[in-house]
């Protein structure tokens, strides 16, 4: 009977194991379908009080558009490489940048960017944020002006 019970939990555990790993290839599956790849760089306190600097690579696949979101502070964008990139920024005019090119939104700005080329798209994002807060927040429907 012991060994019954033993072997039980050993499938239960050999279950549950197996569950997680499906579960989680899923998610990378997803995450890949999306087209956005975040790398980040280095993260830093700054002489300022309550605030930390943030860089992050950010790729993004052809035809693939990140979510509308704000950060709690600025952003300083540098295009790399590849395909150009459009931004909407609240309050703006959207604007197709190409390597080399920059933009600076601002805090809690809401925002979204999209690669309309064919190739894939790479930028240098530099976040001066609340430290302690959400990097990014979605913001869902809420309109771009």
């Amino acid at each position: 009977m012991n060994k019954t019970r033993t072997t039980l939990r050993q499938c239960r555990v050999a279950v549950l194991g197996t569950t997680i790993v499906v579960c989680s290839l899923i998610l990378h599956v997803a995450h890949a379908r999306q087209g956005i790849t975040r790398i980040d760089l280095q993260r830093h306190d700054l002489s300022v009080p309550g605030r930390e600097v943030v860089q992050t690579i950010v790729e993004l696949a052809p035809g693939v558009r990140s979510s509308r979101h704000t950060h709690p502070g600025e952003e300083i964008v540098y295009v790399l490489d590849g395909a150009p990139l459009e931004y909407e920024v609240e309050g703006k005019r959207a604007v197709t940048l190409k390597p080399g090119d920059v933009l600076f939104i601002p805090a809690g700005a809401a925002h979204a960017a999209r690669n309309v080329g064919s190739q894939n798209g790479a930028e240098l994002a530099t976040y001066i944020v609340e430290k302690g807060k959400p990097l990014l927040t979605d913001v869902g429907d809420r309109a771009v002006r």
